[in-house]
């Protein structure tokens, strides 16, 4: 028995795919202009931005996560470019952002737990960016380590929280369920 996909088939899923990671990086960008609070150097707390993301990557997977992650990264870069350096740019826009692509590693099981993952993995993406290029807006005397952290952690914990509220909601209504 052959068990290999029709060509047709394997396009169309190809298709289907891509057109998903078009319309979730789509949303998640519309979701991005809802500011509820913008920080002075990058970063600000959104209407749940990145749950389009992040709903994919529990939907499609790692790979599938990380690659739309990356594209909205590219995509904020875009929107609303933060350039001081070169490196921070990859850090702090396809690598910070494809990190909500972890999510996927949670598909089947604690989704809640992948939202968080995901999240961190930006955190740390930002943090690492902090601490090499931002050192020197950290207050006299203030550890740079902890300087990062406290700023990036200023916005991306409300963000986890409104990720983790609204992803919770989607599963208790069954809507994330029914598009798995």
């Amino acid at each position: 028995m052959n068990t290999n996909k029709p060509k047709e088939y394997t396009n169309y899923s190809t298709s289907r795919v891509l057109a998903e990671i078009a319309i979730f990086v789509a949303l998640a960008t519309a979701l991005s202009q809802i500011i509820i609070f913008q920080l002075p150097q990058g970063g600000s707390i959104t209407l749940a931005s990145m749950v389009p993301i992040l709903w994919l990557a529990l939907r499609r997977g790692p790979k599938i996560g990380l690659i739309a992650g990356a594209v909205y990264g590219l995509v904020q870069l875009a929107v609303m470019p933060q350039i001081y350096y070169l490196p921070q740019v990859l850090l702090d826009y396809p690598l910070a952002f494809g990190c909500l692509g972890l999510a996927g590693f949670f598909q089947k099981r604690f989704a809640l737990a992948g939202v968080a993952v995901a999240i961190t993995g930006r955190f740390i993406m930002h943090l690492i960016s902090g601490v090499l290029f931002f050192a020197s807006y950290a207050p006299a005397g203030m550890n740079p380590w902890v300087y990062s952290a406290l700023y990036n952690g200023s916005y991306l914990l409300p963000e986890l929280v409104i990720s983790l509220f609204v992803i919770f909601l989607l599963q208790k209504s069954k809507a994330l369920k029914m598009y798995m």
